[in-house]
């Protein structure tokens, strides 16, 4: 039973889920991520999902891009591997068709992710994006490829992901949030840079690169060979980065990977997140985000938490 916004009842008590994100305030932590939610619209038939903090939409390019050739998924234990390939129809059409679709159905702000081919593109496509009141923060997914500089992902560089960043930052007044990979040898040291670069927040972690081979044709199952592992097998690696990301920077913290129960929001948090994404839970389960947020309050009071947001970075404490 809701009360005031973001106050909800866990057995006796009243529990505050009440998060602030780069100034932004969410009723609660709980946000689906970029690539497993699409625009909104599709999953608000299922359910109201007015009930998350918020949600990070597909990934948004400057002009359309079509993804990777099939097949494109593959299962395995614990998770799944893809290699989509930020499929998506450009800004232009995102900002016509798709924003005015989830306008219907959602009233909270909501996270654009980004991603684009050179710094210039990425601010580009933020530029575009600034006008529309119904985003909140951009999300810059710097595990796009540099084609400027032989193809290597903006984020497995910190002086590359923090050009992006600064071009970004260059051209909107919005909150910018870096998204990191996981997939490079002292991510905290990216996160730093970025935060030096003027990143208002960090998002972490994106996938770890993956692969499966199909022993009939012993060929890699995915038509790109390699392709982003997700799932609850990754929740203690990207708990870990989390930890370390919070020690090293000043900004708030989105954290991501693996997250399908709400301990795990709460183990998340400790670690030093300020919100949290669920990725891959939503493709195997589209309700999972809901049961999250309606079971968050019970789980609180089960472990003595009033509020919240005074728990982040809470692991760290002794």
């Amino acid at each position: 039973m809701q009360g005031r916004a973001g106050a909800q009842k866990g057995g006796d008590n009243m529990v505050d889920m009440r998060v602030e994100l780069c100034g932004i305030e969410l009723d609660n932590p709980v946000m689906a991520a970029s690539g497993t939610f699409g625009y909104g619209y599709e999953f608000a038939e299922l359910y109201d999902i007015n009930c998350l903090g918020s949600f990070s939409f597909k990934g948004t390019t400057l002009e359309p891009k079509f993804g990777n050739p099939l097949p494109r998924i593959a299962e395995c234990d614990g998770g799944m591997i893809n290699s989509i390939g930020l499929q998506n129809p450009g800004v232009e059409k995102v900002i016509e068709e798709e924003l005015p679709k989830l306008a219907k159905c959602f009233s909270k702000k909501v996270m654009a992710n980004v991603g684009g081919d050179s710094p210039r593109e990425y601010a580009e496509v933020c530029g575009r994006l600034e006008k529309c009141s119904q985003i909140g923060w951009f999300e810059i997914n710097v595990s796009c490829p540099n084609v400027a500089h032989g193809g290597m992902a903006f984020g497995s560089d910190g002086q590359a992901a923090a050009s992006v960043i600064r071009e970004v930052k260059s051209r909107v007044k919005k909150p910018v949030i870096a998204k990191l990979s996981p997939n490079v040898t002292d991510i905290a040291d990216i996160a730093e840079k970025c935060e030096e670069a003027g990143a208002d927040g960090i998002s972490l972690v994106n996938t770890f690169l993956g692969m499966r081979i199909d022993i009939k044709t012993r060929k890699p199952i995915i038509a790109n060979k390699k392709g982003g592992f997700s799932g609850p097998a990754i929740f203690p690696a990207a708990l870990r980065m989390v930890y370390d990301v919070y020690e090293r920077v000043s900004v708030p913290i989105v954290g991501i990977g693996g997250i399908y129960t709400p301990e795990q929001v709460i183990e998340m948090m400790l670690a030093g997140a300020s919100a949290v994404q669920i990725g891959a839970a939503n493709l195997t389960d589209p309700y999972v985000c809901r049961d999250i947020v309606e079971k968050l309050p019970e789980v609180m009071e089960q472990y003595g938490i009033d509020d919240l947001k005074e728990i982040t970075g809470g692991a760290h404490n002794g």
